[in-house]
């Protein structure tokens, strides 16, 4: 199988005045259509950089990035815009609805970008949330809210779906439902997932487990050796 996506070298460095920010360096990895990827670190450690990069909101400073066969490391603006259009979907630890459109309008708006969306309807009926298409964001509870965000990035039907923290803001219960969702869009569909969280017991839901620390992929590992039973949170 070819990868969907293919870093190698890949680095991002920033300036701040006379120092230099390397928020990650030289990181090598293939990621595939179909994984379940958890990507661990503390605070600092590169994380969201790499979703940024991989999501073309970011454009690396060195090595390469690339979407199959397409270069999104030397990407201009407009080829990354339609790159997020059409390929990727984001879902983030706070909801970002849209606050006068109710739950069925908020998805419907990001289905409209999409040359092939699913069902907004069947896509919120799935997240649980059928019979509360005309509630507004105010109407809903924080994990309604993220369950509609989560369709929202669903019916778009993107080959990658990027998630940053999506359960760092929700109780135990409402985090397990949020998983259980994205891990069913990644088998029913055959999508690419990508979840960056704090907590370790995500790692079961996971093909592959990416651990960043200091900006560096340091290790990957697979389900099969998840972390000691004591770093587990939950």
């Amino acid at each position: 199988m070819e990868p969907i996506i293919s870093a190698k070298n890949l680095s991002k460095h920033y300036r701040m005045g006379e120092v230099t920010v390397k928020a990650l360096q030289e990181v090598d990895c293939e990621i595939y259509p179909g994984e379940f990827i958890v990507i661990f670190g503390p605070s600092g450690s590169g994380k969201s950089t790499l979703l940024n990069l991989i999501g073309g909101m970011d454009t690396a400073t060195g090595g390469s990035l690339l979407y199959k066969d397409t270069p999104l490391h030397n990407a201009d603006s407009k080829q990354l815009t339609l790159f997020r259009r059409n390929t990727v979907g984001f879902v983030f630890q706070f909801y970002n609805l849209i606050p006068n459109l109710n739950a069925y309008e908020n998805v419907a708006l990001s289905a409209q970008l999409s040359s092939d969306p699913l069902s907004v309807k069947e896509m919120l009926e799935k997240v649980g949330l059928g019979e509360r298409l005309d509630h507004f964001p105010a109407q809903l509870s924080g994990g309604e809210q993220q369950r509609v965000a989560l369709a929202r990035a669903i019916a778009k039907n993107p080959e990658i779906l990027l998630c940053d923290e999506p359960t760092g803001a929700l109780d135990h219960q409402t985090s397990i439902q949020v998983l259980r969702i994205l891990r069913d869009f990644c088998d029913e569909f055959n999508k690419t997932v990508l979840v960056i969280t704090h907590n370790s017991a995500i790692s079961k839901t996971a093909d592959r487990i990416f651990y960043l620390k200091d900006g560096r992929l340091v290790r990957i590992a697979t389900n099969e050796s998840p972390l000691p039973p004591e770093k587990v949170t939950w």
